[in-house]
């Protein structure tokens, strides 16, 4: 192959599995994990032993059986020429799909199901206890100071990062605010999310914070379930059950960290790195999404993520995201199953099925009628790790 361009629409997402999401009692990952397989498999029309790839991100709270060979011998996969297991947090699904499609793409595998499932939530406990831990032990040098001074945790360090950016640039939580409720209005459609309730930008004024300047609203859910895709070569995915949703372009980026002076780990993250690639592979520019399915861990993530794409300049995401122009009806639909902040929390994969599901023209009500290329995001850390995948219901 010459370029990057060779692998334009070589790959597709052929199947798609979503279990239950929320407040589902009674099943571990594992069991949330074979239940997404066997929807994926189902939905593309496949037999269990035509599937030979496995690539599964284990999530914070998996349990044995629910990663790596463990979860191969607990759906019964023989005789895999693909297995491994991959954590690069929210940006895992768009990375496994990546690997998946070189793997198709190049004959190495034919069929590859790509997994995340957790099961953090338990029966009368609150969703902010599922991934709570007791703070580390301060890590040596400059790192220290975090918890030194009594910061830890994710919520905090997006905190921060919102923060910085509310004062280098005027953003307000107003602006954020109108993330939110946008995603709402997305979510009352989707008969998966688990919440559905309108919301108004006073609602999202008056939710309580989380650390300051995060109120509950600015943050995601926290859910037990599972989402399965399978990735197969053009050439195959055009003679299963569903249309294919043709992988256009896809790339990675991973800025680091060094928290050295003139180092702005807080409003910059890896998308420009791996949009590069990605757009390049697909000869399309940002005039070219028509839907934008983002990662969003807070509405912090989303606003800097349309910057970082080049949606609106450094600094004027504030003003771009204001007003209706997210929500259903607006001139760009983003997180059209309301995202992590009101759909599920299915870390990269909440984004991923959405994607698929606008990709194929199924999104019933909230279907967005035009998706001829829809842009897919994940996001690691504390927006240390970005995965890019362009998605188009058309061959290359």
């Amino acid at each position: 192959m010459n370029d990057d361009r060779d692998l334009k629409g070589r790959a597709a997402i052929s199947g798609l599995g979503i279990t239950e999401q929320g407040r589902v009692y009674g099943h571990n990952a594992a069991w949330f994990a074979a239940e997404a397989v066997r929807l994926a498999i189902e939905d593309a029309g496949l037999r269990k032993d035509e599937i030979d790839g496995l690539l599964v991100n284990p999530g914070m709270t998996s349990r044995p059986g629910a990663t790596g060979l463990d979860l191969q011998n607990h759906l019964g996969l023989t005789d895999l020429r693909l297995l491994a297991s991959m954590s690069c947090g929210g940006a895992t699904a768009g990375i496994m799909v990546q690997y998946a499609a070189l793997a198709v793409a190049h004959g190495m595998a034919t069929h590859v199901l790509c997994v995340f499932a957790d099961a953090p939530l338990r029966e009368g406990r609150g969703g902010g206890a599922a991934y709570g831990v007791a703070p580390p032990a301060p890590p040596p040098g400059m790192r220290g100071l975090y918890t030194a001074f009594g910061m830890f945790g994710v919520n905090a360090q997006y905190a921060l990062a919102a923060r910085r950016h509310m004062g280098m640039y005027g953003t307000t939580n107003g602006h954020f605010g109108a993330i939110a409720v946008a995603q709402r209005q997305w979510a009352a459609m989707n008969p998966f999310a688990e919440q559905r309730e309108p919301i108004t930008i006073e609602d999202y004024h008056a939710s309580r914070w989380i650390a300051e300047p995060l109120h509950l609203l600015d943050c995601c859910l926290v859910s037990n379930g599972g989402v399965a895709v399978i990735v197969s070569s053009a050439e195959r995915a055009r003679d299963l059950r569903q249309p294919p949703a043709y992988i256009w372009g896809m790339g990675q980026g991973h800025p680091g960290d060094l928290r050295r002076a003139g180092w702005d780990a807080d409003t910059r993250s890896g998308a420009p790195l791996a949009k590069e690639r990605a757009f390049a592979m697909a000869g399309v520019t940002v005039d070219d999404i028509d839907v934008c399915q983002l990662y969003d861990c807070y509405t912090y993530t989303v606003l800097v993520t349309l910057e970082d794409y080049g949606f609106c300049p450094k600094g004027e995401g504030g003003p771009f995201v204001a007003g209706a122009r997210l929500a259903p009806g607006g001139a760009l639909p983003v997180n059209t199953g309301g995202g992590q902040l009101s759909g599920y929390y299915m870390w990269g994969m909440t984004p991923l099925s959405e994607g698929v599901v606008q990709t194929r023209g199924q999104g019933g009500e909230r279907q967005v009628a035009k998706h001829d290329v829809v842009l897919v995001t994940g996001n690691g850390g504390i927006l240390d790790h970005h995965s890019t995948l362009l998605l188009s219901p058309h061959p290359a």
